[in-house]
């Protein structure tokens, strides 16, 4: 995905370099975080600043171009977490180094980007270790 320099820049100054989604930092990771489109392009969705988000390849990747996901409480389909529109805490909560969803958002979004997969958990533990978890 093409986006301009300056709107990257912004765009992980405002997530404090942090994936937006699973709120890793990206300050130990090898990867490079990506500019992601929440409403994806062939939704419609624009390259403006309200509709960027900073995510870990792991969540981009797995977000791809979907705007919605099953809630595993219930098997309704449901939008995922908009970091934009959203507040983060009023769908996800810690519990240690694992993610619990709060809403049906959160826990379609929890699962759909695989947020408490091992790897990630162990990733958690590591930003402990240097005091970069659980994120302010």
């Amino acid at each position: 995905m093409s986006v301009p320099t300056s709107l990257a820049v912004k765009v992980r100054q405002r997530a404090k370099y942090r994936c937006e989604f699973c709120q890793m930092s990206q300050s130990l990771q090898g990867a490079s975080f990506h500019i992601e489109h929440i409403l994806p392009k062939v939704h419609g969705g624009k390259t403006i600043l309200g509709n960027l988000a900073l995510a870990c390849p792991g969540c981009n990747l797995h977000k791809s171009d979907r705007i919605s996901a099953k809630d595993t409480s219930n098997g309704e389909i449901v939008p995922l977490f908009h970091p934009r529109k959203d507040v983060w805490a009023d769908h996800f909560k810690w519990f240690g180094v694992r993610l619990e969803g709060r809403s049906a958002k959160g826990r379609a979004t929890l699962t759909l980007l695989r947020l408490n997969h091992p790897r990630r958990l162990l990733i958690r533990k590591a930003e402990q270790r240097f005091g970069l978890f659980p994120p302010d």
